[in-house]
């Protein structure tokens, strides 16, 4: 991948993150928490694909994903460790709120889902406009 396309790609990323964002709040605003905490993991996702490209990773999974971020990341010492936590319990609870009809998030449920990854979101911005990404 030359930089230039890597260039674009991470700002793709970064713009369907803000999308997910976006989609996330509308639906919270609307009183739909289950979807909207499942729009917060996609919304992370796209952070982190945005994040992996910079080293030329491409997942093709959250799985893929977040072991990439532990490997690359995380065991590198670039992130703290809550970085993938907070990715890997987003991923359950998408299950969830997708999957399991019993399962009902709060809109307390969401704030705070919503707290954590606009703090790590911020934390990977600020990484990739100190490496040049953006």
């Amino acid at each position: 991948m030359r930089e230039e396309n890597k260039k674009a790609n991470i700002r793709e990323e970064v713009q369907r993150a803000a999308q997910a964002m976006d989609a996330a709040n509308l639906l919270f605003n609307n009183g739909f928490f289950n979807d909207a905490v499942s729009r917060l993991c996609y919304f992370l996702l796209y952070n982190i694909r945005a994040l992996l490209l910079t080293k030329g990773l491409e997942p093709k999974s959250h799985e893929g994903a977040l072991r990439l971020l532990g490997l690359h990341f995380i065991k590198e010492g670039l992130f703290e460790p809550r970085a993938s936590h907070l990715f890997s319990k987003l991923m359950k609870y998408r299950e969830e709120a997708d999957y399991n009809p019993s399962y009902m998030f709060t809109k307390e449920d969401f704030v705070e889902f919503r707290k954590e990854t606009e703090e790590l979101s911020n934390e990977i911005k600020a990484y990739l406009q100190e490496k040049g990404y953006l």
